[in-house]
């Protein structure tokens, strides 16, 4: 019997994309192929944030928030980590 892979679609807000679109060209990379991995295995450096709703990856000194659901990861943030990353917008 084969194994079924499912493969979530990650969707980006105009916000995230525009973060993404900023970010230097080696954290782009690592940040992209982070959010691919989380997609297709569900493995990642992935907490969910205390006191508000999503989940918090880190990637290096970066962070993405995003949300999910059972077929989509929608970014929402990706910046350099600082004290004021988790505050909402």
């Amino acid at each position: 019997m084969r194994d079924i892979i499912a493969v979530k679609t990650i969707i980006f807000t105009h916000a995230a994309a525009r973060d993404l679109d900023g970010l230097p060209s080696r954290p782009r990379a690592a940040v992209e192929t982070a959010l691919i991995r989380y997609a297709v295995s569900g493995e990642g450096d992935v907490k969910r944030l205390q006191g508000r709703d999503g989940l918090r990856m880190r990637v290096g000194d970066y962070r993405v928030l995003f949300d999910e659901d059972r077929t989509t990861v929608l970014a929402i943030y990706i910046g350099r980590r600082e004290t004021t990353t988790y505050r909402k917008r």
